[in-house]
């Protein structure tokens, strides 16, 4: 028995029955999660057509300024930005297609500086576009500003194309700003990421002809210095 002045505070502890009964329940709800979210992700990339014709379409264009000489530059901010890295890799290494993005650090951080963050990638174009390079601009919201001075940049540089992916609302402005326009019906950031990435590398196997390759450096469809690029 507890003392004058004191309490005495007694817990008990939950049987192994009810815990175990509460994992199941939170598990069961984390695999309900999971389930809808890949059917999310299954309706995004198999809803609509339409981006397979867009993907078709946009493979001649890289292909055309690839045997032009040309070259692809990719750009995004944040996760974008991360795909454009992956993207841009691939298209070189892979597929044959010379491919850049400015994601270098010193660049951005001078170029911001100086020029505002707004302009850097605007500014990015003036100096190392070329006529006759495509853009590939990727934004989920497709309201980021950096991006849509980007597409106006490269308009004014004589880009062939401008190569545009989206999401969140259907009227964004990066979506008015390109010649070929894909976008995420979704306003979940992960899932439009998600959608870009699986595209962009749709867009990759496509141009090679197949899904599995070898990762060595021998394996790409051609390489970046040969003029000749794959006519399929």
């Amino acid at each position: 028995m507890a003392s004058a002045g004191t309490s005495s505070i007694r817990t008990r502890r939950p049987s192994r029955v009810a815990a175990g009964q509460a994992s199941a329940t939170t598990t069961g709800e984390e695999r309900t999660f999971l389930q809808q979210y890949a059917a999310q992700f299954q309706r995004l990339c198999q809803g609509s057509e339409h981006w397979m014709s867009a993907l078709i379409r946009v493979k001649a264009v890289l292909l055309e300024a690839s045997r032009a000489g040309k070259k692809i530059i990719l750009a995004g901010n944040g996760g974008s930005a991360a795909i454009a890295s992956h993207v841009a890799v691939d298209l070189t290494k892979n597929a044959g297609i010379r491919a850049v993005n400015f994601n270098e650090a010193d660049l951005i951080t001078c170029f911001a500086n100086d020029y505002g963050y707004e302009h850097w990638l605007a500014k990015a174009i003036e100096c190392y576009g070329e006529p006759g390079d495509v853009l590939i601009a990727v934004s989920s919201s497709g309201r980021s500003q950096n991006m849509l001075e980007a597409c106006h940049a490269a308009r004014r540089r004589g880009f062939a194309s401008i190569v545009t992916l989206s999401g969140f609302s259907s009227e964004n402005p990066l979506r008015q700003l390109g010649d070929h326009n894909l976008w995420v019906e979704s306003k979940a950031y992960n899932l439009v990421e998600l959608t870009h990435l699986f595209w962009l590398l749709a867009l990759v196997d496509l141009i090679i002809g197949r899904t599995e390759y070898s990762a060595s450096p021998g394996s790409a469809v051609s390489s970046c210095s040969d003029p000749r690029r794959p006519s399929s």
